[in-house]
């Protein structure tokens, strides 16, 4: 699976991969320097990649579907289907594997912010 992950998710890998290295950069970011200003890029990247992993996803599976047809045995149309299904989650899966690693990332400037921060007496 791993060893040609990304060619075989497609083109909606390339969006997917630069929105999701935008949102590990800023998670980066907060996590160096935990500031509220950067929460809303933060999120809209967040968003940004999981909407271009999910198009991507889409995508696929409607090409896959929409040349079934073309397969001359009918018994194989499953084994195609399932096939393309499988390698058009790439997408989503990068999506998801980015959006974790910025949530970690943001959880540990969370932290380093909860702990800057001086106790209310």
């Amino acid at each position: 699976m791993w060893t040609n992950f990304f060619q075989a998710g497609g083109w909606g890998m390339y969006p997917t991969t630069i929105f999701g290295f935008l949102l590990v950069v800023v998670g980066v970011l907060c996590a160096l320097r935990p500031e509220r200003r950067f929460l809303p890029l933060l999120a809209s990247l967040g968003g940004l990649t999981l909407s271009s992993g999910f198009l991507g996803t889409s995508v696929g599976f409607i090409t896959s579907f929409r040349y079934l047809d073309q397969v001359r045995e009918v018994e194989q149309r499953f084994t195609i289907a399932a096939l393309g299904c499988a390698e058009s989650l790439n997408n989503l899966v990068l999506a998801l594997l980015l959006v974790t690693l910025a949530g970690l990332l943001a959880a540990v400037a969370a932290l380093r912010s909860a702990l800057r921060a001086p106790a209310a007496a």
